[in-house]
């Protein structure tokens, strides 16, 4: 699309120079506005129980609850009312630029795997708060699985140049498109969960919400490490 007196020239230098940092920077300008507006102190989360005589009674959480879950549920981004797996998804590219930032493989790998053992709490606090099993809403889960989808386009790419690659090589030019597709396939598996992705639910707490999107970002990681040989 180009505005009245854009030449052709001009809409496709526009679409180069828009991505990398850009893109980054809109993932993160619509976070913050979601998750301010999600923010515990101003919205008020309830939870239904049943008390002694059999009764549904409301609670309110507390302020520690309140902040376990708005952080397991993706920074607010879980409460969006469609597809919040998919914006929480979006979130995790967002995290995983984060990661590619000082430019370590080191702090990235620590860095995910720190994710991933907070998953494991909130998810598991999150469930506890919600007296429900993997609730929609939670979508940390999706944030802390999404670098997994891209170990080994990026270990390739170090072992070919023995640095990281900076942000821009996955979310501009030609990556872009290579991440959105790493993206979709995330979600495919994540969604119609084949074996043993589904079976792990099964586990006790934190751990059967997180381990399901660990083993979709590992089949995810697998298909793309084929396409990498």
């Amino acid at each position: 699309m180009a505005f009245p007196g854009m030449t052709a020239f001009d809409a496709c230098m526009v679409a180069e120079g828009f991505g990398g940092w850009e893109i980054i920077l809109i993932l993160s300008f619509i976070l913050v506005l979601y998750g301010a507006a999600t923010w515990p102190a101003s919205r008020k989360l309830t939870g239904k129980t049943l008390d002694d005589s059999g009764a549904v009674t409301t609670q309110t959480p507390s302020a520690s609850d309140s902040l376990a879950l708005w952080i397991a549920q993706g920074f607010g981004s879980g409460r969006m009312p469609f597809a919040p797996g998919t914006f929480g998804s979006l979130v995790g590219l967002l995290w995983f630029a984060i990661l590619l930032v000082p430019g370590s493989l080191a702090l990235f790998l620590t860095g995910t795997f720190i994710g991933l053992m907070l998953s494991v709490w909130f998810c598991g606090e999150a469930e506890r708060i919600l007296k429900q099993t993997d609730p929609g809403s939670v979508v940390l889960d999706e944030i802390a699985a999404i670098p997994l989808c891209f170990l080994p386009w990026l270990l390739a790419e170090y072992s070919r140049r023995h640095a990281l690659p900076p942000v821009e090589q996955f979310f501009a030019g030609p990556g872009l498109w290579h991440t959105a597709g790493t993206f979709m396939l995330f979600r495919l598996f994540d969604v119609t969960k084949p074996w043993p992705v589904r079976q792990s639910q099964g586990l006790p707490g934190g751990w059967g919400v997180t381990l399901d999107d660990v083993l979709a970002a590992i089949y995810v990681a697998l298909i793309v490490s084929w396409f990498l040989v």
